[in-house]
């Protein structure tokens, strides 16, 4: 068979919310009125994750990779959210999470996940 192969995930962003697929089937989604945390995931050498919560820890990991103008301009319509706090995690060169964006009502915790 020729030509690319098939990608391991893809993203569809709306204006309801967002929705990975996966190659395998499984499906994460979430609606833009659920999201209550965002944060940013880099590793070297690794692509920059971006990880969209609801109030309780479950939620979408959308890769930087996957990602398009759509996406970035419907993260603005959440309350105060920080597009140039964003780009700076995304390119930091350090190991970690960062919470970029939290809601004004965010829930009293969320639990530290494990990403692949």
């Amino acid at each position: 068979m020729h030509g690319n192969p098939m990608p391991d995930s893809y993203v569809y962003v709306t204006e309801e919310g967002v929705t990975r697929h996966y190659a395998d089937g499984s499906v994460e989604a979430l609606a833009w009125e659920d999201v209550v945390e965002v944060r940013v995931v880099t590793e070297p050498g690794a692509d920059v994750l971006y990880i969209l919560l609801d109030r309780d820890g479950e939620g979408c990991v959308v890769p930087r990779s996957a990602t398009d103008a759509t996406f970035l301009a419907r993260l603005r319509y959440l309350p105060d959210f920080d597009l140039d706090r964003l780009t700076v995690a995304a390119e930091s060169v350090h190991d970690g999470v960062v919470v970029v964006w939290r809601s004004p009502d965010p829930p009293s915790a969320l639990p530290d996940l494990e990403y692949d």
